[in-house]
């Protein structure tokens, strides 16, 4: 790199920078706790009635998954803007760290619901039976059988849902979320300001190989501990 272009990174309002990554970590967690809070459960549902399962229920299962199916298949930038209604309804404010807060969860939940569904269909069949046969019932298979064993796998959702929450909160910076993602766009795209751009995209980057790293090792740690 040029002397220049360390002069541009000098340049940087480095107290800004840091404010905005607080704001992302902040939309993040928050975002990623609600995610998970609502998200696990829509997946246990999904599981426990879809046809064959525990409780099936067809028509119940094919109304959730269509809705799942209808919410993750929408951009997360006409997410945004389509919910704005109902972020000011909630929030009071469409813009900021408040206002990226709602769209991101409306996002997330159906893309972890759906992993949350994924990961438990991989338990093994046969230990679910062997609880039926003790006289377990279902929320004792939920709790005691089902997500313990899918504890592994849950964690490798909730890590991939994270990294795709950094994406979400970049782009809530088009309508001004707050963050990484609205400094990017106000100084790196609309003002011309390269070296912004640059040390936002370094920034997200090293967030998202710590969130990847983070998930593994606990990955690693529950299925060899």
């Amino acid at each position: 790199m040029t002397d220049f272009d360390w002069n541009l990174l000098l340049s940087v309002d480095w107290p800004e920078i840091g404010a905005a990554t607080l704001d992302t970590l902040t939309m993040l967690g928050v975002s990623l706790l609600a995610t998970v809070a609502l998200g696990l459960p829509l997946g246990v549902l999904l599981y426990v009635t879809a046809p064959g399962q525990l409780r099936a229920r067809p028509r119940l299962y094919a109304v959730l998954s269509f809705l799942v199916n209808v919410l993750r298949s929408l951009p997360f930038v006409i997410l945004l803007i389509v919910l704005i209604p109902l972020t000011l309804l909630l929030v009071g404010t469409s813009i900021g760290v408040a206002g990226a807060i709602v769209p991101l969860v409306v996002g997330a939940v159906p893309f972890f619901g759906r992993l949350v569904e994924n990961v438990l269909r991989e338990v093994d069949r046969g230990v679910i039976e062997a609880s039926q046969a003790m006289g377990a019932r279902l929320p004792q298979i939920v709790l005691k059988v089902l997500l313990p064993e899918a504890l592994p796998g849950l964690i490798g959702a909730a890590t991939v849902t994270a990294v795709a929450l950094v994406g979400y909160t970049a782009m809530s910076g088009v309508i001004g979320g707050g963050g990484l993602g609205d400094l990017a766009v106000r100084y790196g795209y609309q003002r011309f300001q390269t070296e912004v751009m640059v040390v936002t995209v370094a920034l997200l980057l090293v967030l998202v190989q710590l969130l990847q790293s983070a998930g593994d090792r606990l990955v690693r740690r529950c299925r060899f501990d």
